[in-house]
């Protein structure tokens, strides 16, 4: 694929809570704030430092800390676009890059006062992959922007080499081919880094248990209050990474609010694209009607290119469409006679949603506030218990591993085998799922949440002729996944106590261009974004 976009890149730009009514597979205090007491394990026992780090035991002893302060000024908190001019001006190679995030990484991810947990595995081959790289520069003028930086997936994503194991003990050994994403990352040039860490099964397995937790990776930390801020989930480990700058950029995964929740509360961008926009073959799922991976990062600019270059048609998922390319020309992006709707109950309750919506006035915008229709999604968690039941055998069949496992109910019956070990806050949704009646009309069932998510939305839209939506973190998340419609945050502050919020963006089906383009024209208008301080 040949660079698709941001040839301009502006010099100016070079420089969860839950709401009652998100209806998502998060279970987050309202305040985002958690205390230690709740967490019954923090460190994983299956995580082996030493198998970890030997392939780079030599490269990293040769990386100084003299080197590593060197090449930060011109990789830490950069976009895309930065570092890949550093690059080409000779200043930095892929390998100063890849070694970069693992010195981060092995300073400040485990075992220590600051540790975060947001990593699980590492590809050992990434050093191999950037030195390629960079011999591939030499002799290449139209490479995708995407071309020799590290990403690190979820690990719920399938990657060859490295084992996929939703976070979960039970697939700890799942080794697979690439899933369609991770094959067009690569086809466009970028370097896998390794996984992230996420709330097990993405959030939809334990119950009563802290966001950000898995059996594998252990709990993930927020770095702007390790042990008081929660994470968000399920994604959490891809957003901390990001923040940490223990990543550049990192794919997340979606069923409803699992990429907006982590990305607003570790202060980040997180894009929730409409369904089948990005194929999702070769994802352990939850619901093949709601599930999407997306991207998250520390700009929108970066968002707009990691996007890029994952999507494709996948002929093997149902709903995989051809996104049409574009060129996602930021240059003249404005915001003059854009209308929102600004949710009046947020207005009232909110100051840094009221803060963000008077920047969107400044830059040109109109807003309408509204009061929400009462709408209830009922039997959201029957749709995903049923997709789950029905879709995870799928996966099994078709993109596992030699797991050995072929259902919903065979991962049960192993965790009750040593559950202090495989479920220390137990298994309450997944026995959920062998429950849920066969019975129900599941495809009813989808039309009538979708036709429910789509008139929250599409009735201010019509009646205030809106351009899109305004809310916070994921709080509105379950009705845009009902609708299909996609959605972004962006940082939009801090609370009096330090916790990060987003402001999020919802528009209609495959309108994930004008979403970039509001996201891109806010973030240059408030720059509310600051990197957690702890992690310099």
């Amino acid at each position: 694929m040949k660079r698709l976009l941001l040839l301009l890149l502006l010099p100016a730009f070079f420089s969860c809570g839950n709401d009652k009514n998100s209806n998502d597979e998060n279970t987050e205090t309202p305040d985002s704030l958690k205390t230690e007491e709740k967490f019954k394990v923090l460190d994983s026992e299956n995580i082996s430092r030493d198998s970890l780090w030997a392939p780079f035991e030599s490269d990293l002893a040769e990386f100084s800390e003299e080197k590593y302060e060197a090449v930060k000024p011109l990789i830490y908190d950069k976009n895309i676009p930065e570092i890949q001019d550093a690059i080409k001006n000779g200043d930095l190679t892929y390998e100063e890059l890849s070694l970069f995030y693992l010195y981060r990484i092995k300073e400040f991810d485990r075992e220590n006062e600051l540790s975060l947990n947001s990593v699980i595995s590492l590809n050992p081959n990434l050093l191999e992959e950037a030195r390629q790289k960079d011999e591939e520069l030499k002799n290449s003028e139209d490479n995708h922007l995407i071309t020799g930086i590290p990403v690190l997936l979820k690990d719920n994503i399938n990657t060859k080499g490295i084992p996929t194991t939703a976070g979960a003990i039970a697939l700890q050994d799942n080794q697979t081919d690439d899933a369609f994403i991770v094959q067009k990352l690569k086809e466009n040039g970028a370097l896998i880094l390794g996984k992230a860490n996420l709330s097990e099964w993405a959030y939809f397995f334990c119950g009563d248990c802290p966001s950000g937790y898995s059996a594998i990776g252990g709990q993930t930390l927020n770095p702007y209050g390790r042990k008081i801020f929660d994470t968000g989930g399920s994604s959490s480990g891809s957003a901390v990474a990001v923040t940490a700058n223990l990543a550049p950029v990192a794919i997340g995964s979606e069923t409803s609010g699992s990429i907006l929740s982590p990305s607003s509360q570790n202060s980040v961008v997180g894009l929730k694209p409409t369904i089948g926009n990005l194929s999702r073959g070769g994802i352990v799922p939850i619901s093949s009607h709601l599930d999407t991976p997306g991207p998250i990062t520390k700009s929108v600019v970066d968002n707009a290119i990691l996007y890029s270059a994952m999507t494709g048609l996948d002929p093997e998922d149902a709903l995989s469409v051809e996104v049409e390319k574009t060129d996602f020309n930021f240059e003249n992006t404005g915001l003059e006679g854009k209308r929102f709707g600004a949710f009046k109950q947020l207005m009232e309750e909110d100051s840094l949603y009221n803060r963000a919506v008077n920047d969107l006035k400044s830059a040109g915008a109109e807003i309408v506030e509204f009061e929400a229709e009462e709408i209830q999604l009922d039997n959201f968690r029957s749709l995903l218990s049923l997709d789950m039941k029905k879709d995870l055998p799928e996966y099994f069949e078709q993109y596992g591993g030699e797991t050995g496992f072929t259902s919903v109910e065979d991962v049960v019956k192993f965790n009750i085998e040593d559950s202090t070990r495989r479920m220390p806050y137990g298994q309450a949704l997944f026995e959920g799922i062998l429950k849920e009646s066969d019975s129900t009309d599941l495809e009813s069932l989808k039309s009538e949440l979708m036709e429910k998510g789509r008139k929250y939305f599409n009735r201010p839209i019509k009646e205030h002729n809106l351009d899109g939506i305004l809310s916070i973190n994921n709080y509105h998340a379950g009705f845009a996944a009902a609708a299909h419609y996609p959605a972004i945050t962006v940082p939009m502050g801090y609370s009096e106590e330090g916790a990060p919020k987003g402001l999020t963006f919802i528009a209609k089906s495959s309108e994930e261009e004008k979403l970039y383009q509001w996201a891109f024209a806010y973030e240059k208008a408030s720059n509310r974004r600051q990197s957690p301080k702890n992690y310099e």
